[in-house]
């Protein structure tokens, strides 16, 4: 095992300062056991942490990073604009151009609202919809994740997945009820709510290719039916795009499937790295946010031009030709070698993949939803990740976390990875 005396010093000692040494739960490993690394810095396609150990990065930042650490041309970008100023609470060039970068690539949004998280655009978008239709219940999917806000922590995804919190104390029954969840992939489900409570629905929001739970696509027809649901009950479809926004796709999953969902919330990708969400939709309904309508949103960094000048210059860069075949590629590549290897040690193993994103579960069934998501063994998952780690390889310390694969990692890696996972199922053989 690598040493890793660094690290560990650095969580102790932030255990007395930050709520479980961590400013977000995923981070702490708890999913994993163990104490976490403290990154120190990254490039390519590589991590570093505070011992001076290298690895393999899958994580991204969480997805973010589709174009590596610390990409040349984005550091500059930054560089540039930190010099002229990072703030200024006044309207820029560079939100302007954003807005007509994510308009033209995504034909659903005809304007958009730039704010600071993942979690401020579906907030946003939930109340926008409440709003434009004078309803108050929204559907969303079990083991879905759309951000911390009251309404999303109903049988959550994600870190409250893992740490075993899938209702969060903290969130009014009132508010709760206003929350139906159904499961993913499940239409005729969602059928049956819509029959029973179709007039006092708002919206629907969905990960268009669930990220939370693990990956997991959409069934053939799941995304149209829902969008033809939406509309006979005239209830908004929102599409949770702020994993798969720009990701899968440059028009991100909508444009794969070929659906036009009345509100998108974006982010991620869009802020090359830096703090950034976004969320927009149909003309008409975007106009009901002030400063045009009554619905009220407002952020004292929203639009700022750090975030701004990163996620341009991202974006300029995803529409050079072949990069989303190269993704594909690379990934399809890791996916083929990590199923043969477990299939030769005998491992049960499904590998769920849409592009760059990608999950192995630990079970010998399909995975097409939060119930046989949990089927997957996290204790064979725990040793998969700590044998990897002890190789150089830095995946996701969650079962139902995504892999990603950005534009930095190579052949080699890949090929580095998979000689390591070799090595790491015939180890789980053994225990």
């Amino acid at each position: 095992m690598k040493k890793t005396i660094q690290s560990e010093e650095l969580f102790q000692s932030s255990l007395h300062l930050m709520l479980g040494g961590v400013n977000s739960p995923a981070r702490a490993f708890k999913a994993v056991g163990g104490s976490p690394l403290f990154i120190s810095g990254g490039k390519g396609s590589s991590i570093v942490d505070a011992d001076g150990n290298q690895y393999i990065d899958y994580v991204c930042s969480w997805g973010p990073l589709i174009l590596g650490h610390a990409f040349p041309e984005v550091v500059r970008a930054i560089q540039e604009q930190a010099s002229k100023g990072t703030s200024f609470g006044a309207p820029t060039a560079l939100e302007k151009h954003m807005a007509q970068l994510i308009v033209d690539a995504v034909p659903s949004i005809e304007m958009v609202r730039m704010v600071n998280s993942g979690t401020e655009a579906t907030m946003s978008a939930i109340r926008l919809a409440r709003a434009y239709t004078k309803r108050n219940k929204i559907v969303k999917f079990e083991g879905s994740y759309h951000g911390h806000s009251d309404a999303f922590l109903i049988k959550a995804g994600s870190a409250a997945l893992t740490l075993g919190v899938p209702s969060s104390p903290g969130v009014p029954s009132s508010i709760a009820d206003m929350t139906i969840t159904a499961n993913y992939n499940d239409i005729e489900q969602v059928q049956k709510i819509f029959s029973e409570h179709g007039k006092d629905i708002a919206a629907v929001i969905i990960e268009p290719i669930a990220g939370n739970m693990g990956v997991i696509p959409p069934l053939p027809g799941f995304l149209k039916q829902l969008e033809d649901l939406t509309d006979q009950y005239q209830s908004l479809l929102i599409f949770d795009e702020v994993i798969t926004g720009f990701r899968v796709a440059y028009g991100g999953a909508q444009e794969l499937y070929g659906i036009n969902p009345d509100l998108t919330c974006l982010g991620k990708i869009i802020g090359g790295g830096m703090p950034v969400g976004a969320y927009g939709g149909k003309r008409e309904i975007m106009e009901q946010m002030a400063p045009v309508g009554p619905v009220f949103q407002a952020g004292t960094l929203s639009g700022n031009p750090i975030a701004m000048i990163a996620g341009i210059t991202t974006l300029e860069a995803l529409k050079a030709p072949g990069i989303y075949n190269n993704l594909d590629s690379l990934a399809a590549k890791l996916e083929k070698g990590l199923k043969e290897q477990a299939n030769e040690a005998g491992i049960k193993i499904c590998i769920n993949r849409e592009g760059s994103m990608m999950c192995p579960f630990f079970t010998s069934g399909q995975v097409r939803d939060f119930s046989s998501a949990t089927t997957s063994s996290t204790d064979q998952y725990n040793l998969f990740f700590w044998e990897m780690l002890k190789q150089g390889i830095y995946f996701p310390p969650s079962q139902f976390e995504t892999f990603f694969i950005s534009l930095a990692h190579t052949e080699k890696d890949i090929e580095q990875t998979l000689k390591a996972s070799k090595i790491t199922f015939q180890a789980l053989l053994s225990k």
